[in-house]
This record gives structure tokens, C-alpha cells and sequence, in this order.
């Protein structure tokens, strides 16, 4: 483990949470200078325990980490020292806390263990920040640019700007499809997952120039293709498995409808 990280703290946001025993639990951190830790909190299940306000989902908090702990589920889980808060917002209200959830499963299922990202870290924090206080459509924007950083930090995204067989740049007016397995191909017809060259190009150039404000108005531009063509590559990535809080969210539009 990182020395100075076990020294200073390090920011985390608490991903996931399961029972270890009566009193304390399993944590799956997301931290940005190791990434995503497995963590025993002892006695943070206890009703005085003073972690029970802290280590819920959604917080930004600062923690001490050390050595794994004995008997803990699994190797290379750490212990818990300390936690505090770090301010800022809580939970997102309403609506968006399902989409606060479907982050946390997108991470927990595509990010391994020990694998720190500090680029994605912001922009997790930053996303988190845009569904506190933003409308749907830029909330939908938000959520857009999350998943293609996600998938472009991962190496799992194609060179946008280029048609994945030619090498030869997108053109402005013409449509184009993005496949998991063949990259970026000319639109094979009148389907609802397709872009035109000039966004692909847009989106491109925002992942590569790193600004999370760039990209969000890149997607505000195709949001409901972009969203489709992101359903796509995710569920492939995800070995066919839709993830749980997505069939939650239609789950629930179907009672309200």
C-alpha cells in the first residue's frame, strides 16, 4: 500500500457495503490514489459507532487505511482506521440517486482492484456534483460523458475520429456505427444507435483534451443516439449482463407511468 497515503489519508467514496459480522462490514472504496479496495470497517454496524454517519455512499471522506485485516472475507482486504467527512454534498435527491447508484455498479464492474485512476476519481466526483444540481437533459449529459470516459480510460473505446477498418477520418453528414468488436463503421442502416461523423469528431477531440465540461456539452449535442451506442458497448463489456440499477430505473418509469 501506498506509505503516504497510509500516513495523510487518502479521498474515497464508498462504493458498496456488505455485512462481515454484527458489528462491522466489508466496504468496496473507491479511492483515488489506489483505486477500487476492498476495506473491513470494525464496529462501524454499532449504533454508536461514530462511522455510521460518515461511511455511506455519495460522501467524499478522507481515510486511513493499514494492513489486511485478519479474517476478513477475501485477500488483500485492508482495515479501516479512520474516516471523516469531507463536506459537500450527501446523496443526489430524487431521481438522480438512481442514477448515483448505476455509477457505483458501472465501477464495481468494470474497474479491477487495485487500480487507481485519479482522472476518473474527479470525474466521478464531478458527476456526482452535476446530478445534485443539474436538469435532466444535463444530468443525461453528465451521465453520457461518465460512461465514455469510463470506457476510453479502460481502453475499450475506439479512436472516434477514424473509421476502425480504413484508418480513414469520419466525415461530417455521413452516419456511423460503433461496435464493440468492429470499432467505428459506416452506419449499415436506418438504426437508432448511430452518429454523425462531426459529433464522433467533437467527442473525440473533448476525451482527448481531458475537460469534463468539454465532453458533457459534446454529448449534450446526440443524446439519445449517444445513448444507445453507450448501452451497446457497455453491455458487451459487461459480458451481456444488464446491470441491476438500470433494470431498477425502468422498473420504476413503468409504476410512475
Amino acid at each position: 500500500m501506498n506509505k503516504a497515503g497510509a500516513r495523510h489519508g487518502q479521498e474515497a467514496f464508498v462504493l458498496h457495503h456488505y455485512d462481515w459480522s454484527e458489528s462491522s462490514q466489508i466496504l468496496d472504496l473507491f479511492t483515488r490514489e489506489q483505486g477500487r479496495v476492498p476495506v473491513a470497517a470494525k464496529g462501524s454496524k454499532r449504533p454508536y459507532s461514530q462511522l455510521r454517519a460518515v461511511l455511506l455512499p455519495f460522501q467524499r471522506i478522507l481515510v486511513h487505511l493499514s494492513k489486511p485485516a485478519k479474517g476478513a472475507e477475501g485477500e488483500g482486504v485492508l482495515t479501516l482506521r479512520s474516516a471523516e467527512w469531507q463536506g459537500g454534498a450527501t446523496q443526489p435527491p430524487g431521481a438522480a440517486l438512481f442514477s448515483g447508484y448505476y455509477l457505483n455498479e458501472l465501477l464495481m464492474k468494470l474497474l479491477g482492484r487495485q487500480d487507481p485512476h485519479p482522472e476518473l476519481f474527479d470525474l466521478y466526483a464531478e458527476t456526482l456534483a452535476e446530478l445534485h444540481s443539474a436538469e435532466e437533459p444535463q444530468a443525461q449529459a453528465a451521465l453520457r460523458a461518465f460512461e465514455l470516459r469510463l470506457l476510453f480510460i479502460l481502453g475499450l473505446l475506439p479512436d472516434l475520429s477514424l473509421a476502425t477498418l480504413t484508418q480513414e477520418p469520419v466525415k461530417a453528414g455521413h452516419r456511423y456505427a460503433v461496435s464493440a468488436q468492429a470499432g467505428v463503421i459506416m452506419a449499415p442502416g436506418d438504426d437508432l444507435a448511430q452518429l454523425d461523423g462531426a459529433t464522433l469528431v467533437q467527442l473525440q477531440a473533448a476525451l482527448l483534451h481531458g475537460s469534463g465540461a468539454a465532453l458533457r456539452h459534446a454529448c449534450q449535442t446526440a443524446l439519445q443516439p449517444l445513448r444507445a451506442v453507450l448501452r451497446s458497448l457497455l453491455l458487451y463489456h459487461l459480458g451481456g449482463q444488464p446491470l441491476r440499477t438500470r433494470q431498477l430505473m425502468i422498473d420504476v418509469q413503468k409504476l410512475i407511468e
